[in-house]
C-alpha cells in the first residue's frame, strides 16, 4: 500500500548561489518537502531492503522514514529538530501502526548517532552535506549507502549520479554514494567503537 500526502504543485527548492547557501547553513533544518515519487526513487536507489535501517537527516513531515518502513519494510529513523514536525512525524507513524519500525528524534542533525545506518537519504544545501560529511564519514559502516537529492556532498566522489522527474514532470539529480572502509576505521565500527580509539596500545607506543 502507497502512502498518499499532498500534491505539491511546484517544487520548493532551495536557491543555489553559495551566499543562500552559506546563511542557509545557519537553518540546516529548513523543511523543502520531497515529492514522493522522488522519495521512493531514492530509496530505489540505494537498494533499500527489509534488513536495512534507513536514516533521514532533517526529516520534515517524516514521508521518507514512514515510505522506507510502509513499502519496503526496513526500520527508519528520522532526525528533525523541529518540534512541530518531529510531533506530526511521531504522530504519523503511530497512526500508520508503523511505531515499532519507525523512531523519530527531535535533535541536532550534526550531532545525532548514524552508526545503526545502513541507508541515509539526505535532501539538504552542499554546504550542509559538507559540514555532516565527517560524521557521516565516521559513523557509517561499509556497505552503507548514501543517496542525496540535488545537492552533492562536497570532497566525495558519488558511484552514480542519477537524473530523475518527479509525477510533475520536474527534473532532479540523485547522488548515490557507497561507503566502503578498510583497516582499523572499519574495525572499530564493527566493535562500536569510535574511530580513533582502535589499537590504544599500538597508538601509545608510537606517541
Amino acid at each position: 500500500m502507497q502512502i498518499q500526502w499532498p500534491s505539491l504543485v511546484q517544487r520548493n527548492s532551495p536557491a543555489n548561489s553559495w551566499k543562500a547557501q552559506l546563511a542557509a547553513s545557519n537553518q540546516a533544518a529548513q523543511f523543502y518537502p520531497t515529492p514522493l515519487s522522488i522519495a521512493r526513487e531514492m530509496l530505489e536507489l540505494a537498494a533499500t531492503a527489509p534488513e536495512d535501517t534507513v536514516y533521514d537527516p532533517g526529516s520534515g513531515d517524516g514521508r521518507i522514514p514512514i515510505l522506507a518502513a510502509q513499502e519496503f519494510g526496513c526500520r527508519a529513523v528520522g532526525i528533525e529538530i523541529d518540534h512541530s514536525l518531529f510531533s506530526h512525524s511521531a504522530a504519523r507513524a503511530t497512526e500508520l501502526g508503523l511505531a515499532d519500525r519507525v523512531r523519530f528524534e527531535q535533535a541536532n542533525l550534526f550531532t545525532a548517532d548514524y552508526r545503526s545506518a545502513t541507508v541515509v537519504t539526505l535532501y539538504l544545501l552542499s554546504i550542509v552535506n559538507e559540514q555532516l560529511q565527517p560524521r557521516l564519514a565516521s559513523h557509517l559502516r561499509s556497505g552503507a549507502r548514501i543517496v542525496s537529492l540535488d545537492f552533492p556532498i562536497p570532497g566525495w566522489k558519488p558511484d552514480r549520479v542519477v537524473p530523475v522527474r518527479s509525477v510533475l514532470d520536474v527534473a532532479y539529480t540523485l547522488y548515490l554514494y557507497c561507503r566502503r572502509l578498510s583497516g582499523a576505521r572499519a574495525i572499530c565500527l564493527a566493535n562500536n567503537l569510535e574511530p580513533g580509539t582502535c589499537f590504544p596500545e599500538h597508538q601509545r607506543a608510537h606517541a
